[in-house]
């Protein structure tokens, strides 16, 4: 299992240079971001932690969900993944969390479809929230390898995108 060192490098960089940190909320990428995250260089300095959740009891316990959302979507959908971002901010007080959910298998409450929502929080407020479809037939851990760089991929953008616009309020 290799991760893109240039996305990790890039992320750890911008990190390090801003001093703000980082929490992860996770479900379909059972644990994937947290490693990608504990991977970067100077990890130690930014990355506050994470939390993996896969039960609705747990999602709704730890990171505040809504049980009647969790009950209406089956633990998967925007709300459930921005939701869950908000709350891991504060419970890690991080300033920055990227949270996901979804499907890594074809379930029948997935309509057999396979797709994960993510979110990306800075400071409690979601600044971009997206979904990822799959239509290649992969095993799961090759799917959640592909969640996990396209969310990074993205992760990288928004931070790089913060950067062009704090640096035009401060011109």
């Amino acid at each position: 299992m290799d991760l893109n060192q240039y996305l990790l490098d890039e992320i750890s960089g911008h990190f390090m240079c801003n001093s703000e940190t980082i929490s992860i909320a996770e479900s379909v990428t059972g644990g994937l971001l947290q490693l990608a995250f504990s991977e970067m260089p100077n990890s130690k300095l930014f990355y506050k932690g994470g939390i993996t959740v896969h039960t609705p009891e747990k999602i709704v316990n730890l990171l505040k969900v809504n049980v009647a959302e969790i009950k209406n979507c089956n633990c998967v959908s925007s709300f459930v993944a921005e939701t869950m971002g908000r709350h891991a901010c504060n419970l890690f007080e991080s300033q920055w969390c990227i949270a996901t959910s979804g499907y890594c298998v074809p379930e029948r409450s997935s309509s057999y479809e396979i797709y994960a929502y993510y979110s990306i929080s800075h400071k409690g407020k979601v600044i971009y929230s997206d979904r990822l479809e799959s239509s290649e037939k992969l095993d799961s851990l090759a799917i959640k390898l592909y969640y996990t760089e396209e969310i990074l991929e993205k992760f990288l953008g928004q931070l790089k995108l913060m950067r062009i616009l704090k640096n035009e309020i401060t011109d």
